[in-house]
């Protein structure tokens, strides 16, 4: 227990106690507060926020314009501290010095000398000035890689932990439904199933340093109409039971996360920050989530402002405490007086502040934050981007760019003279997300440089390209103006092949062409890009077409006309990826964690669609997509052959095993994708005619054999019935190993029997996998 000596001016108590349950800590602790030490336990703290209209979250400036001072907030303690790294660039061994500094006012004006608990975006990497920048997560989802991405989160995990970070405000686990959504480029694709587990390896990874991980943004968020950010959403139960919900909980179950952040959305007219039906008899009742919930920036105070279904501060406050927001994020507005009145006057039961405070302690006894011998982080050295995390960051970019076409001219040839155009040839913006900290914050402060090195595929085609290269950017991303076509025409007339690199700029609210909120009106590429195309295109010259973006555009215009390569925003490394994949260097091992659309308006759309929802000859639109789900080429690919299965029937409650035999018949080392698809040809609701349930990875060196093993649970076949269940259904199904959605190489017929067996939140949520590689010809994939 911690003594007086250790602690002056400190209450001291059970919950100073280490070999107490963290659980016996915090509820000690909460019997000796007042109502205001408890509420001040429940709200975080932004300093620095810009109250200028320069908003890294909706409604900044309106919500952070009269909000408190330091010294003012933290009078009864603080709950938490929001991004005092990704306010703001800073450097980062003078920012844990700050953060130290602050940590030791929050204790010291807590009676309990209780320090906050601090948080930062790490989407993309650890949003800090000078922190590696990774690629974002649809390019994680290109790479079908889990242990990559693991990897990558427990390097951002250890840079948080380095400089006094507690937890991370990651991953997003929306699965993207409509590609016109600005913050496509945030999901990992529009599989439930590749989204939950690439989502639950980065949640183990950075769980596994300590670092709370946050799922965002339950639920529902994505399927806004129209890709509308905060849009309403018109999902009913079944879709997201089937489609939103996943993800989730195989995060919950299998990665470990311990904090959830709700979303903006309004799912059948119920604000998900009031949604007391979802956060708690769901996430809480049904799943059984002991976790922190968090409210996403200024949710609480938009059930007043924007959603309209309080009518005060003190309402709304009651509202989402109720539904079972434990945290209100970024700063204190609703958590504090306006519910200190409602309690006060008997509206709101102090129960409930209780029961949230429970759970805040707890997490807080968990990292060690209640502990006597607690000290805050003050390190003498800090590198965020060390050598070893940009080689991972590299390793990422590779897996993720995919190739669409190669037509006649990828590889490049040797000594090929190239004409590098398109507003994003030579800008490193082309490479980051908008949750990037250049993209995210630095872009207000250009007076700090980026805080990394960016090069842009210009500069690296010229490093890795033996032969002449000239630029002329042709236009702009988004900005009216074609006075740069007639260079860049020029340039490419005059050359042996044209890269023209185009796609978007991240940025926030309208401020870039992808990111939050920056929605889409269709899928044409953004501004002039599309005409330069045409005008590059009717020179002759052969044209690559590199894409960079955070959304999939419609390619069908380029079908056929020019190389395509594919690339969702690739991080710091991206340009030297992509150099090395069109010099050849690099075999291209991407697949596609989402479509290419055919046509600019053919849009909503997924895969993940039932008879009705392709195309049919019912209707005149066509909704194919040039390029599925799963999609993705290589220079030298490996060779697929035998599948075997031994079984016809598949107990309802049992397990069916699926094997596939790949070969590297080719000179160079070959990686792909084995995809496992299921479909229900007959049951008693609509289903996706195909959806994913397995998947491996597979990277051969040239005369290598391998066989990939699938262990698939009848589980994974459960869907929401009529009476809205998930049950397991017997009866005729077909597991398909493919190369894609649309590309089967063999289907298997088989009938599940038994009695339809209900299922819920302990199901088994995967097939398992394995690969054994030949002895003979190598060592293992």
């Amino acid at each position: 227990m911690m003594d007086e000596e250790r602690a002056p001016g400190f209450v001291t108590g059970p919950w100073h106690d280490v070999t107490a349950t963290p659980d016996q800590r915090a509820r000690a602790l909460v019997a000796a507060m007042t109502l205001e030490e408890k509420l001040a336990q429940l709200v975080g703290l932004w300093v620095g926020a810009d109250a200028s209209g320069e908003d890294v979250a909706p409604h900044q400036g309106d919500m952070t314009e009269n909000g408190p001072s330091f010294g003012d907030a933290i009078v009864d303690g603080l709950g938490q501290l929001t991004r005092p790294f990704g306010t703001a660039p800073v450097d980062p061994v003078l920012g844990a010095r700050s953060l130290a500094r602050a940590q030791e006012s929050v204790r010291a004006a807590s009676r309990f000398g209780i320090p906050a608990q601090v948080h930062e975006e790490c989407l993309a990497g650890f949003a800090a000035w000078g922190a590696t920048a990774y690629p974002i997560p649809l390019s994680w989802g290109a790479t079908f890689d889990p242990e990559l991405v693991e990897d990558m989160a427990a390097r951002i995990g250890r840079a948080m932990r380095s400089v006094g970070v507690h937890q991370g405000l990651a991953p997003v686990l929306d699965v993207v439904r409509d590609y016109r959504w600005g913050r496509v480029e945030e999901t990992i694709g529009e599989d439930p199933h590749l989204v939950a587990t690439i989502a639950s390896a980065y949640v183990h990874g950075l769980e596994s340093t300590g670092v709370v991980a946050t799922l965002k943004h339950f639920a529902g968020y994505s399927g806004s109409r129209a890709g509308r950010n905060h849009a309403p959403v018109s999902a009913g139960p079944r879709e997201l039971a089937e489609v939103f919900y996943p993800p989730f909980e195989m995060a919950l179950r299998e990665g470990g996360a311990r904090s959830v952040m709700n979303s903006y959305a309004e799912v059948d007219g119920v604000p998900a920050a009031a949604d007391e039906a979802r956060l708690t008899g769901l996430l809480r009742e049904q799943w059984g989530f002991e976790g922190v919930v968090v409210a996403d920036y200024f949710a609480v105070a938009f059930l007043r402002t924007l959603q309209r279904v309080a009518g005060s501060d003190g309402e709304a406050a009651g509202l989402a405490l109720r539904a079972g927001i434990d945290v209100e994020l970024p700063s204190p507005f609703a958590y504090t007086g306006p519910l200190a009145a409602e309690v006060r006057a008997g509206r709101v039961s102090e129960e409930l502040v209780d029961r949230a405070l429970v759970r805040v302690l707890r997490q807080k006894a968990e990292l060690g934050l209640l502990d006597p011998d607690w000290a805050p982080a003050s390190p003498d050295v800090v590198d965020l981007d060390p050598p070893a995390d940009q080689e991972l960051a590299l390793r990422l970019a590779r897996e993720a760019v995919v190739l669409l076409d190669a037509g006649d001219v990828l590889p490049l040839a040797p000594g090929a003279r190239l004409a590098v155009v398109g507003p994003l040839a030579d800008d490193p913006f082309a490479m980051l997300g908008c949750y990037s900290f250049p993209a995210h914050v630095g872009v207000h402060h250009p007076e700090a440089g980026l805080g990394i090195e960016i090069p842009s595929l210009l500069s690296e085609l010229t490093a890795v390209h033996d032969g002449p290269v000239t630029h002329a950017p042709g236009c702009d991303v988004q900005a009216p103006g074609r006075d740069g076509f007639e260079r860049a025409v020029e340039l490419a007339r005059d050359a042996d092949v044209a890269v023209v690199a185009v796609g978007d700029r991240a940025g926030l609210f309208g401020r870039g062409t992808s990111g939050e909120g920056c929605d889409a009106a269709d899928l044409a590429l953004p501004g002039e890009q599309a005409a330069l195309v045409e005008a590059v295109l009717a020179t002759g010259t052969p044209v690559v077409l590199v894409v960079l973006s955070g959304r999939p555009y419609a390619l069908g215009a380029y079908a056929g006309r020019a190389a395509l390569v594919q690339t969702f925003f690739p991080g710091e490394r991206g340009g030297r990826a992509i150099a090395e994949v069109l010099a050849g260097a690099v075999n291209p091992s991407g697949h596609l964690p989402v479509q290419v659309p055919r046509e600019p308006g053919a849009q909503p759309g997924t895969y993940l669609a039932p008879p009705l929802g392709l195309r049919t000859d019912v209707s005149n639109l066509d909704p194919t997509p040039l390029f599925p789900f799963g999609f993705g080429r290589s220079y030298a690919e490996l060779t697929w052959g035998e599948v075997t299965c031994e079984a016809i029937q598949w107990s309802v409650s049992g397990d069916v095993e699926v094997g596939v035999e790949l070969a590297n018949e080719t000179e160079r080392e070959a990686a792909d994708v084995v995809q496992l698809y299921l479909h229900d040809p007959v049951a008693q609701v609509t289903r996706p005619d195909v959806r994913l349930v397995g998947y491996r990875r597979v990277t051969l060196a040239p005369g290598e054999r391998a066989r990939v093993t699938f262990t698939v649970p009848a589980d994974v076949a459960s869907f929401p019935g009529l009476a809205g269940h998930r049950i397991v259904e017997p009866g005729e199904v077909e597991l398909r190993v493919a190369r894609s959605a649309a590309d089967v190489h063999h289907a298997i017929p088989l009938v599940l029997v038994g009695p339809e067996r209900r299922v819920g939140f302990d199901r088994r949520h995967l097939s398992t996998s394995a690969v054994a590689v030949d002895a003979d010809l190598g060592a293992r994939a």
